[in-house]
């Protein structure tokens, strides 16, 4: 299925918000994720299905000094 990560067009096999994270190798860094222009907690992300043109934001948090 073809959805839209950060504005971008991605061919993806993922079948929902957690294994689209462990694709991108974020599983247990600090993000938030939107999907369709609604917040996703964490807790949820297994039980949130992708779907064929979803729009998902992903925003991860970076340290620096």
């Amino acid at each position: 299925m073809q959805i839209y990560l950060n504005g971008e067009l991605k061919q993806t096999a993922c079948q929902n918000l957690l294994e689209l994270v462990q694709e991108l190798a974020l599983e247990g860094k600090r993000f938030a994720v939107e999907q369709n222009e609604q917040i996703i907690p964490k807790s949820k992300l297994e039980q949130s299905p992708l779907s064929d043109h979803d729009r998902i934001e992903i925003i991860h948090a970076v340290g620096g000094g």
